[in-house]
């Protein structure tokens, strides 16, 4: 349960301990693959954050009682840490999407955020990496001593990802999902008003309804289920301590 603000903070004053764990920002997507999967569940519960990307989960938690909770999202978390990484010395390492969506994101970094160190790119080949390659990027990532690595390969594969890698990297990883397509230009994202009204689902479904529409209307259809079966149990529960009582 955090903000903004508070998760700055914790990255701030944790940045040598954070090194070789990884951050995941959570979504209503996530969080059912999370619920309904073992191996993901582990994955997600096994990283050092678990940021409330989606609306809906900072409002729920509100909800609970965590009235300070607000949505951390991975572009918006992104670009705060952009902003502050020239007076901090930040160092950046940028791992997923394609060679064009990295160049045109690596001119808008030199454009908006002067100063702000890029360390190195990279863009995978769309097949799982040899033994022998993977050893090659995890030794390019390191000799560049970044301080972050942003992970933009979509969920769940930039989680399992970042699980793989644990203990190898030393930097903090984390998965921003179309991070890189956001600041690169090649998708839009929805505007303020529409991420305030918890929309921006909404939004993504519209830019590319055949790819995302099983996911947005049946995982956010699991999700309100879920919360009410879960609600309904507890209050049988309390029900029956009363009555035994």
């Amino acid at each position: 349960m955090t903000s903004m603000a508070g998760t700055l903070a914790y990255i701030n004053a944790h940045i040598d301990g954070l090194r070789g764990r990884y951050i995941c920002v959570s979504n209503v997507h996530t969080t059912v693959m999370a619920y309904e999967r073992k191996e993901y569940r582990t994955i997600q519960n096994s990283a050092a954050m678990a940021l409330p990307d989606g609306a809906p989960l900072s409002g729920y938690s509100r909800i609970a009682g965590f009235r300070g909770a607000q949505r951390v999202t991975g572009p918006d978390l992104m670009t705060e840490l952009f902003r502050i990484s020239p007076q901090k010395g930040y160092r950046h390492f940028f791992y997923g999407s394609t060679q064009e969506t990295l160049d045109a994101m690596k001119g808008v970094i030199q454009k908006d955020y002067p100063g702000m160190v890029v360390a190195g790119m990279y863009a995978p080949p769309f097949r799982p990496l040899t033994p022998e390659e993977d050893s090659a990027v995890i030794a390019q990532i390191n000799s560049a001593k970044p301080d972050f690595i942003w992970v933009g390969l979509g969920a769940p594969k930039q989680e399992e990802w970042m699980y793989a890698h644990r203990g190898k990297l030393d930097a903090v990883a984390i998965g921003v999902g179309a991070g890189f397509d956001y600041l690169a230009g090649t998708i839009r994202r929805a505007p303020r008003i529409m991420q305030t009204l918890c929309l921006e689902w909404l939004y993504r479904l519209e830019q590319d309804p055949r790819r995302l529409w099983k996911r947005y209307v049946t995982t956010n259809a699991k999700f309100f289920w879920y919360l009410f079966r879960e609600r309904r149990l507890k209050k049988r529960k309390k029900k029956a301590r009363r009555d035994r009582v």
